[in-house]
């Protein structure tokens, strides 16, 4: 149980502290796990992560749950599970309340009107360097571009323009695929 309860606290520290993907948060473990506790070796360490980058999922989780698993049973897979979403968990909810209390002010309203035609150019820049690079100018590159114009431009809910695109993207190579 000892055990479980240290790699609760190791993977809540690394959850805590590293900021990026799971793949940011890697080396951490391996410094954790392999280098300073000596729980596993790095042939072990580097199969573990070679079957969660496979494994569909956050890679962090996927990472965590398996390294519980290996190293103290279903308590430490819980333990890391837990340790490793807990501080992602923790920051959102702080966030959330702290939302509620603002969520009518202009100030913060007039914030996030701004936010939103930022965010979809961080989405369109890589489309067309991705586009540019490749020479898809098609619709492969079109309907990326129109979902992205709609989310900005129309009161249109996003999950109804993904679902609509699911559907129409369906239909367009079910058709081609005939």
């Amino acid at each position: 149980m000892y055990q479980a309860l240290e790699l609760f606290f190791v993977f809540f520290k690394i959850g805590t502290f590293t900021l990026g993907s799971g793949l940011a948060m890697m080396p951490q473990i391996k410094k954790e796990l392999v280098t300073r506790r000596h729980w596993l070796d790095e042939d072990e360490f580097i199969d573990i992560v070679a079957v969660t980058q496979s494994a569909p999922g956050p890679i962090a989780v996927n990472l965590a749950v398996f390294l519980g698993l290996r190293i103290a049973g279903v308590k430490g897979l819980i333990a890391t599970a837990l340790g490793s979403i807990s501080p992602s968990f923790i920051i959102i909810l702080l966030i959330a309340m702290l939302f509620q209390g603002i969520q009518n002010d202009p100030l913060f309203v007039a914030a996030f009107k701004a936010i939103k035609p930022a965010s979809v150019a961080l989405i369109l820049v890589p489309v067309f360097t991705i586009a540019k690079r490749t020479g898809v100018l098609g619709v492969k590159f079109i309907i990326p571009v129109i979902i992205a114009l709609l989310i900005t431009f129309t009161p249109l809910s996003p999950i109804y323009i993904v679902l609509t695109s699911i559907v129409i993207g369906i239909l367009y190579y079910g058709q081609k695929n005939r």
